[in-house]
């Protein structure tokens, strides 16, 4: 398909660059294809009573690490500021990381890190500039490595934010908590599963006491989601690959839950491809683990989910395509148009749309 299909116009003051104070009193726009209202405006914490007593709630449980790390090329005595955002770990003491400007960077520079007011305990963490390629990326070889790295990265880095927010505002210490989710615990994304930020203890509780089922997956999120899609054509883009596991367990159970009358209910993008990557042709979800580089545009058949809660998403982007995918593309667009109109925040720090399928997915 034309890539250009999935452009819109959205002004920039409808970008969140900050969060709610409270995370469940986001706006939720419901899209149901077929349903009267087609289009309606309710809240986050009416999440419990949108659903159904046997559905399953799925959570994507990987945690943010502080990816977004600023150094100083060293090249004969003169120093350079770069930004780097770690996005995929290759072995114990090397990552590839997109930085900005690449330019001022060539293989077999050294870039010292922490010379930023921020000390690091363990010493002067440096890499060296392994590889360059394209759009920015580079392969950083660094001076420690294994739980020595990790433990550096963390001391040294700041909450990877998408550059749409990171670009127009300072990053802050704050932003270390408020972009993870509650739930988070498996270490290993550079970028946050967006839709989950907008759960409180208070609202999981409300779901468990309705009867709503909750289980996890993981999916390393990549900063490779924030890459506009810049071929013409969607045929001729291809997709970072991240990391992701269902286990055996929480196969079972969603398989189970579904056989009982039980919708399955992705929360983010993240969540949904995980699911979709692991599910037969028959819908029935398998165990795994390894790595996903599922792209998902109109005429895709889902298998797996059948409700979807999601963040609005870029023009032109991989995400906006999925939605359109799940509940068609001019619907889309015209929830979109409403959205803009009412006011929504947009993006990571943004409001959510719950996602009901179009009536080719049903």
């Amino acid at each position: 398909m034309r890539t250009d299909l999935f452009d819109f116009d959205l002004p920039e003051d409808r970008i969140a660059l900050y969060p709610l104070p409270e995370r469940d009193a986001a706006r939720l726009l419901v899209i149901h294809p077929g349903a009267e209202p087609e289009l309606a405006d309710r809240s986050v914490a009416d999440l419990p009573d949108l659903l159904r007593p046997g559905d399953v709630v799925v959570f994507n449980d990987t945690r943010v690490i502080p990816a977004a790390l600023t150094g100083f090329r060293i090249r004969g005595g003169a120093e350079s500021r770069v930004e780097f955002n770690l996005h995929k770990r290759i072995d114990e003491s090397r990552w590839r990381a997109f930085a900005r400007p690449a330019k001022r960077l060539e293989v077999g520079d050294l870039v010292r890190f922490g010379d930023e007011g921020r000390v690091c305990l363990l010493g002067t963490l440096d890499a060296t500039v392994a590889a360059k390629g394209e759009g920015g990326e580079v392969e950083l070889a660094f001076s420690k490595h294994s739980a020595y790295l990790d433990e550096a990265i963390d001391a040294l880095g700041d909450a990877p934010l998408p550059p749409y927010i990171a670009g127009r505002r300072p990053v802050t210490e704050q932003d270390r908590t408020a972009y993870q989710t509650v739930f988070a615990r498996r270490e290993g994304a550079v970028a946050a599963p967006t839709a989950g930020l907008h759960f409180t203890e208070r609202l999981l509780e409300r779901l468990d006491e309705r009867g709503i089922g909750r289980q996890f997956v993981t999916l390393h999120v990549g900063a490779g989601t924030f890459l506009p899609v810049k071929a013409e054509d969607t045929r001729e883009h291809r997709m970072h690959a991240e990391w992701g596991e269902i286990t055996a367990e929480t196969a079972k159970a969603l398989n189970a839950a579904r056989r009982n009358g039980g919708r399955i209910v992705a929360v983010g993008s993240t969540a949904l491809r995980t699911l979709e990557t692991a599910a037969a042709e028959n819908g029935e979800i398998q165990p795994f683990a390894g790595e996903t580089a599922l792209f998902i545009t109109p005429g895709y058949r889902f298998r797996a989910v059948d409700i979807m809660m999601t963040n609005f998403h870029l023009p032109r982007s991989t995400l906006f395509m999925l939605v359109s995918a799940f509940s068609g593309l001019d619907r889309m667009k015209r929830a979109y148009a409403h959205a803009v109109e009412a006011g929504y925040r947009f993006y990571s720090y943004g409001d959510a749309c719950l996602l009901y399928p179009a009536a080719d997915q049903q």
